[in-house]
């Protein structure tokens, strides 16, 4: 589907501060920005890294903002880093002073020193080298963690205001009071799920500020690309399992092979493809060169687009066992998951953070508590092989990301969400700060006081699944 672009602003750009640019395994963020774009906004990109990967995603080269990518290493960079902050010190002593008093207060709780006073020299830097060369009238960073540390003391040493994304991981894995001490000083805050939108505003709440307005702006797929046409809604054995995700902590992916060790052990006959990489893959192949069903499991690794979309039209289930890792890590809502539902392949899931908001227990999926592995294996052997509650489930779950997760409309939102709080791009009636609909509150929903953790997973993460 082909889409007109938007007259772009004049003269006044969103800066957008990201840890990486390109980066594969954050499609969602590309999305975003051609989004953006296409509804008028004028990018600019400031990227804490160069690419690391050798390829990217089409949507990257239909970007037009202009990228300016500050040091990576301090100490190989530092005589960069103190020209240009020696330099804004002379120009402006007052806010560099502020500066070093948030450097300060910032310190104590800092897991490391060196990185903490590198944010504070790419900021600088960012002010005096890159900011004269734009027309930027707002930062606004992705993720929580150093991207808005590098955004927060911009805005300190250049006066512009800021604003942050944050996703999951860079919540949970940082102390509230962290968290607490950005949003404070940020304009806005915007999430991508209901879930973090109540712990942040449970963290401000806490912490003396609760009418600090925090945004639910659901990532959202590209439903053009994902369709359950033609798909049979009836199943039979071998059956094909399909999962895609990183291989990390909070996936949960030994609790799935425990979950398909014990079908086996029942005489479903299946096979399970697991795509994607990470920390974990030595662990977790030698896992399962031990189970007993490791001839049924095909590690697939890094697939593109078309090739995870051929998987996800020969998958009768697609499976995820995500939980709460020991840092504190979850996900926030996987796209995967969204994209299963809108290809047609009914879901079996877990209840962790912000899966429920779109996996809604019997009508649009099955849920089951985390680190469950019966739990999760009696809700494969059921959407597998109960053919009335498949004819239910499938089109009920393509509706439901049509409802809640089509990019498009989400775009929208935060679209409204900026030119709200910024003055840049166009007026888009919006929403973003309405309470979106919930599910039925169910066991595990509540959050806990101590709540602290992750990320989210990715827009149309094919090329690359990631969480």
């Amino acid at each position: 589907m082909s889409r007109k672009t938007a007259p772009r602003t004049a003269g006044r750009q969103l800066g957008l501060v990201l840890k990486g640019y390109p980066r594969i395994s954050e499609t969602f963020i590309a999305n975003e920005i051609r989004l953006l774009e296409e509804l008028g906004f004028d990018i600019h990109i400031i990227s804490m890294r160069k690419p690391r990967e050798s390829f990217t995603h089409e949507n990257v080269r239909r970007i037009q903002a202009s990228v300016s990518y500050l040091p990576e290493h301090l100490y190989r960079n530092l005589h960069r880093f103190l020209y240009h902050n020696i330099l804004l010190f002379l120009k402006h002593p007052r806010r560099y002073a502020a500066g070093i008093r948030l450097l300060r207060e910032r310190l104590p709780g800092a897991s490391s020193t060196k990185a903490a006073i590198k944010h504070l020299l790419q900021g600088g830097l960012l002010v005096h080298k890159f900011l004269p060369r734009t027309n930027i009238a707002h930062l606004h960073a992705h993720f929580a963690h150093s991207p808005t540390s590098v955004a927060q003391y911009a805005s300190v040493l250049s006066g512009l205001d800021f604003s942050f994304t944050a996703h999951a991981k860079d919540i949970y894995t940082q102390k509230p009071d962290r968290v607490a001490e950005k949003m404070a000083r940020a304009a806005f805050v915007v999430t991508c799920t209901q879930y973090n939108r109540r712990t942040l505003e449970k963290i401000a709440a806490d912490h003396g500020f609760a009418d600090k307005p925090v945004a639910c702006v659901y990532h959202g797929i590209d439903l053009d690309l994902f369709s359950a046409n033609g798909r049979h809604l009836h199943a039979e054995p071998p059956y094909s399992i399909l999962t895609v995700a990183r291989f990390v902590p909070k996936k949960g992916l030994f609790t799935i092979l425990e979950a398909l060790e014990k079908l086996a052990d029942d005489g479903v006959d299946f096979t399970w493809t697991l795509v994607g990489d990470g920390e974990l893959k030595r662990r977790l192949k030698k896992r399962i060169d031990e189970s007993p069903i490791n001839e049924r499991v095909d590690l697939a690794g890094t697939l593109a687009h078309d090739g995870v979309l051929r998987l996800y039209e020969k998958a009768d289930c697609f499976v995820l066992g995500c939980e709460v890792a020991k840092n504190g890590d979850r996900d926030g809502i996987p796209n995967v998951v969204a994209e299963a539902m809108a290809m047609g392949v009914p879901v079996a899931a877990t209840d962790v953070s912000g899966i429920p908001e779109l996996v809604e227990h019997e009508s649009t999926g099955l849920l089951c508590p985390s680190g469950n592995p019966a739990a999760l294996a009696a809700n494969i052997y059921r959407l597998l092989t109960d053919q009335e509650l498949r004819g239910q489930i499938i089109p009920e779950a393509r509706k439901r990301v049509e409802q809640v997760f089509d990019n498009t409309r989400e775009i929208r939102k935060l679209a409204s969400v900026f030119t709200d709080h910024t003055g840049l791009g166009e007026l888009i009636p919006g929403g973003a700060f309405a309470p979106a609909p919930e599910p039925p509150a169910r066991p595990g929903d509540a959050l806990d006081d101590d709540t602290s953790s992750d990320e989210q997973s990715t827009q149309g993460q094919l090329d690359r699944p990631s969480a």
